[in-house]
């Protein structure tokens, strides 16, 4: 039976995730763990995240599982979600500048104040909410539809140095990376499992994605 580990390093809404998973595939074998032996024995990874980076990267370091997560990146498929893909880049603006763990080259930006819309309407800081997803072809793409709406909740952004690693974007009102992938890492600044039917359908097809495009 395929195996997939939620990686707790104690910020996220871990649970929902896990829960989450196990409905998009109830043959899955799903777990939440904090242990390296039984991250890197899974045939997928997924490392989700809210709140501040720095705490992130902290707890990461603290624990030993940012080096564990670097290893994942080298042999397994690896989904990254919210504050779990930002951690994936380089460095971010939050809190002062934080470095990541550099799996993408690139960096996290702040949407800048006093965003409007095409019709001069302000736009609130965080983005929170439903927006359109524009996709570029991907497998966990797959069976959902392009321009698709996932449900958002970030006032900082994806800049990758390399327009390759971008497999979507979204509009706010500019378009932003909203979603990266290169080899075997996809990662994701929406929630899927906040998503309805088309998160339920990416995480359905990263539980069978083989890591390979």
């Amino acid at each position: 039976m395929s195996s997939v580990v939620v990686i707790d390093y104690g910020m996220g809404n871990l649970h929902s995730i896990a829960k989450a998973l196990q409905h998009a595939d109830a043959n899955v074998t799903v777990q939440v763990s904090a242990e390296a032996k039984t991250i890197l024995a899974a045939d997928r990874v997924v490392f989700p995240g809210v709140g501040a980076i720095r705490d992130c990267m902290q707890a990461l370091h603290d624990t030993g599982l940012a080096e564990i997560i670097v290893q994942v990146a080298k042999t397994k498929p690896m989904l990254g979600i919210c504050l779990g893909m930002q951690a994936l880049l380089t460095d971010s603006e939050e809190g002062g500048k934080t470095q990541g763990l550099n799996l993408f080259s690139g960096h996290v930006r702040r949407f800048a104040n006093k965003l409007t819309d095409a019709e001069g309407n302000r736009l609130k800081i965080p983005h929170m909410g439903w927006n359109q997803v524009n996709q570029h072809a991907h497998p966990l793409w797959e069976n959902i539809p392009q321009s698709s709406r996932f449900y958002f909740v970030h006032s900082y952004y994806a800049v990758p140095d390399n327009s390759e690693d971008t497999i979507a974007t979204s509009d706010y009102p500019q378009a932003f990376t909203c979603a990266l992938a290169k080899e075997n890492l996809f990662a994701v600044q929406f929630h899927p499992e906040k998503s309805q039917t088309v998160g339920m359908q990416l995480l359905n097809n990263f539980l069978h994605w083989n890591g390979t495009v």
